[in-house]
C-alpha cells in the first residue's frame, strides 16, 4: 500500500508520536457534579443513583463534556475518545434494571435477552454513542481547522459489567451469566451509533476479558461486512487495548502479552497496546514486550500511578511525573500513540505532549 492510501492518522504515526485524551471520570469530577446535575429533567425520576454512570453526562450535562474535549484537544490531544466507556444496553443495564440478585435471583442469559430486547435500553445506549460521537466530532473539527492539524474522533468501546471468560458461580465453573452473541450484539449495536455519529476510529480499551474483547472484535468485523460505511470507505480503522496486572497478564482471562496480540493480530489493527490498570513505572516491560512482537502502531496511555484520595486528581502521579515516564518510552523507541488513563487531566496530556514533541516515534510497517 503506498503512503497515499494510507489513513491519514497512519501517515501521522510513522512521523511522530501522536497523542490521545486523558481520562474523562477524572477530569469529570473536577467540576463537581453531583447526583441532580446527572440526572437533569430527563432523569430525575429514576429510581438508582445515577452519578457513577459518566457516560449519561454526554445527554444531561453536554456542554461540561464539550468543554473538556476542547481541554483535551487545545493540550495537544491528536485523538479524542467519545463518552462511551460503558455504553452498552447491557452496562447501562445497571443503572435502570432491577438487580434479581436483591430478591433471591441471579442474572443470567435469560435475563440479558430481556436487556438485549428492551428497546428502551437500546434507544438510550445508541443515543449516547451517537451524541457524544457528534460532540467529539464537533469540536475535533472545531480545533482542528482552528489550529491546521487534523484531530481525530475515536468510538471507545469499553470491557463491559459481565465476563464471557469466567463464571461468577464458584459451584458452577460453566456457568455464564451472559452469552458471546448477547455481547456481541450489543456491542454491535455501539458501533453502529458511533459510527453513525462520526467516529474516524474505533476503539476497544482496557481489556480485561479477552473473550469480551472478541465479541467487540466480531461485532465490529460483522458491522463493517454487513453496513458499509461511505461511498469512498468501507471500513474503519480498529484501535485495541488492554490492561495487564502486575504479572502482565490480562486481569481477568490471564492472558500474557504476546498471547494477547496473538489473539488479536487477525484484525489487523492500526494499534495494539496498553492502558489503565498499571501505572508507568510498573508498565515498561510489557510494553517493551508489546513493542517487540507486535508489527503494528504501539499505543500507551498509562493511570497516572497509583489510586491516591489525598491527590486533587485521586492519582499519585502530576504532569511532570507522566510526562518523564512517557518520555523514557518515546527514548526506547516503544511507542507511536502516547496519553493517559485514569488520573490524567488536560494537564497531563499538555505535559505529556510536550516532552514527546519531537521524539521519533516507534518504526513499524506500512499495512498492505
Amino acid at each position: 500500500m503506498t503512503k497515499a492510501h494510507q489513513h491519514p492518522l497512519e501517515e501521522i504515526l510513522h512521523s511522530r508520536i501522536a497523542i490521545i485524551d486523558g481520562a474523562m471520570g477524572t477530569t469529570i469530577r473536577t467540576y463537581g457534579m453531583t447526583e441532580t446535575d446527572i440526572r437533569g429533567d430527563r432523569f430525575k425520576n429514576s429510581t438508582k443513583d445515577l452519578l457513577n454512570n459518566g457516560d449519561l453526562f454526554s445527554l444531561t450535562q453536554p456542554e461540561m463534556i464539550c468543554d473538556i474535549h476542547r481541554r483535551f484537544l487545545e493540550a495537544g490531544a491528536d485523538i479524542i475518545e467519545t463518552n462511551t466507556f460503558g455504553a452498552t444496553s447491557i452496562t447501562q443495564s445497571e443503572f435502570f434494571v432491577e438487580d434479581p440478585r436483591e430478591h433471591g435471583g441471579r442474572k443470567d442469559p435469560d435475563f440479558y435477552q430481556k436487556i438485549i430486547d428492551d428497546p428502551s435500553l437500546g434507544n438510550l445506549a445508541w443515543e449516547i454513542n451517537e451524541q457524544s460521537a457528534r460532540q467529539c466530532r464537533e469540536w475535533a473539527d472545531r480545533v482542528g481547522s482552528a489550529t491546521g492539524r487534523q484531530r481525530f474522533v475515536a468510538g471507545a468501546i469499553g470491557p463491559l459489567t459481565v465476563s464471557l471468560s469466567n463464571s461468577p458461580d464458584a459451584d458452577d465453573a460453566g456457568f455464564r451469566v451472559v452469552t458471546f452473541d448477547q455481547v456481541k450484539t450489543a456491542y454491535a449495536q455501539q458501533v453502529r451509533a458511533l459510527i453513525a455519529g462520526g467516529s474516524d476510529l474505533l476503539l476497544v480499551e482496557t481489556i480485561f476479558d479477552s473473550l469480551n474483547a472478541k465479541a467487540a472484535l466480531v461485532a465490529i468485523r460483522e458491522v463493517f461486512d454487513q453496513d458499509g460505511l461511505t461511498a469512498n470507505r468501507k471500513e474503519l480503522p480498529v484501535m485495541i487495548s488492554a490492561a495487564v496486572g502486575r504479572g502482565g497478564e490480562t486481569l481477568i482471562s490471564a492472558q500474557t502479552t504476546e498471547a494477547f496480540w496473538n489473539a488479536v493480530q487477525h484484525v489487523r489493527p492500526l494499534s495494539v497496546g496498553l492502558n489503565c490498570s498499571l501505572g508507568p513505572d510498573l508498565m515498561y516491560p510489557f510494553l517493551e514486550e508489546l513493542s517487540e512482537k507486535a508489527d503494528v502502531a504501539i499505543s500507551c496511555y498509562p493511570n497516572a500511578g497509583l489510586p491516591n484520595p489525598l491527590s486533587e486528581t485521586g492519582f499519585d502521579l502530576g504532569p511532570p511525573d507522566m510526562a518523564r515516564y512517557l518520555g523514557d518510552f518515546a527514548q526506547g523507541g516503544l511507542i507511536n500513540i502516547a496519553g493517559g488513563c485514569c488520573g490524567n487531566t488536560p494537564e497531563h496530556i499538555a505535559a505529556i505532549a510536550r516532552a514527546l514533541d519531537g521524539k521519533a516515534p516507534r518504526k513499524f510497517e506500512v499495512r498492505a
